[in-house]
């Protein structure tokens, strides 16, 4: 199985994410954000977290204009996975391949901490290793993932099961706990905790491995 990491200037994950898939057995590229196409035969994009070009815009609304991004819409147009952590869960929504916004935390201040995910489905290639309805932990670090959509667009999601992760404690006042949304073929994921950095036991606890060895194994097999 073959992962390609994008980097852009500012990232500060996209090591931790090729770690995390290559500990999953995948073959990882890393891939500049210049570059306009993907190297043949990748399965899934990961779109790290970190700072892409300081967020001095909305946070990842630069970073979704960098020539890589269109290879990226293309990817998952075509039916391929994209994970987008953090950073990268705002970088796709900028490009519109996920719904909603993630907006300054709601006390305004940068949150950096491991705490409680809820499991919402295993239904998607990256949450299949779970059971639903489990508890996880995972570490966050971000100053704006506070996720909001219109009242139409939380009925959709819930609607059709796309809520991957609630918190179990709201860190940053998103709308209904959420913490990680799929596209609508269950092939895009994003998030704003930090699963790689929850991927070995050095890292305190391995409950993030578990994602990327379900994706893996289910592209491996497919």
């Amino acid at each position: 199985m073959h992962a390609a990491v994008i980097v852009f200037p500012g990232s500060n994950c996209d090591r931790d994410l090729k770690v995390a898939f290559e500990r999953a057995g995948a073959r990882v590229s890393m891939v500049w954000h210049k570059d306009t196409e993907m190297p043949s035969g990748v399965d899934v994009i990961g779109v790290p977290g970190g700072f892409s070009f300081g967020d001095y815009l909305r946070c990842g609304a630069i970073a979704a204009n960098s020539p890589i991004c269109r290879s990226v819409i293309r990817h998952a147009e075509a039916g391929g996975y994209v994970l987008g952590v953090c950073n990268g869960f705002q970088v796709l929504t900028e490009t519109g391949l996920l719904p909603g916004v993630l907006l300054r935390n709601a006390g305004l201040k940068y949150v950096c901490k491991a705490l409680d995910l809820t499991v919402e489905t295993a239904d998607s290639a990256y949450t299949s290793g779970y059971a639903p309805g489990s508890t996880i932990t995972v570490p966050i670090a971000h100053h704006d993932g506070n996720y909001f959509a219109d009242a139409p667009t939380l009925d959709r999601l819930n609607a059709e099961d796309r809520v991957a992760f609630r918190y179990v404690q709201n860190p940053n006042g998103s709308q209904q706990d959420i913490a990680g949304i799929l596209s609508e073929n269950r092939r895009v994921l994003g998030m704003m905790p930090h699963p790689e950095r929850m991927a070995e036991p050095a890292h305190g606890g391995t409950d993030g491995a578990a994602l990327f060895r379900s994706l893996v194994d289910q592209l491996a097999h497919a």
